[in-house]
């Protein structure tokens, strides 16, 4: 079983960046493949990236290129790096865990989630 706690979630101008973090515990973090999602008010949850246990890495369109996903298996936390954001990207971004979860595995299969941070870009 895996708690996640993010946090880095704040109010930044367009332009800015941010790095948000997910913090799990548990000792079978390395196994589990760790996803990033945001809901906007009024708006269903939507995928923004993952990192599998073995380092395989996928993006939703509207974030390549400006987010970057990473993990630390040692600290047992996940990263997202967010650079040139826009007014579009303000949501609450929450993590997520799934147990040998593949790039494509949809928000279903995802075993653990987080109580989510506030992300709000000004224009």
């Amino acid at each position: 079983q895996l708690q996640l706690v993010e946090s880095g979630g704040g109010l930044v101008q367009a332009g800015g960046s941010l790095r948000l973090s997910c913090a799990a515990s548990g000792r079978t973090f390395n196994r589990y493949a760790m996803g990033w999602f945001r809901q906007a008010p009024g708006k269903e949850r939507e995928f923004v990236a993952v990192i599998t246990s073995t380092g395989n890495i996928n993006y939703a369109d509207s974030v390549k290129g400006r987010f970057t996903i990473s993990r630390s298996n040692a600290k047992n936390t996940v990263y997202l790096q967010m650079n040139s954001l826009k007014p579009d990207d303000t949501a609450v971004y929450y993590c997520a865990a799934n147990w040998a979860g593949a790039t494509s595995s949809p928000p279903a299969n995802y075993d653990y989630w987080g109580q989510g941070t506030q992300v709000t870009v000004s224009s």
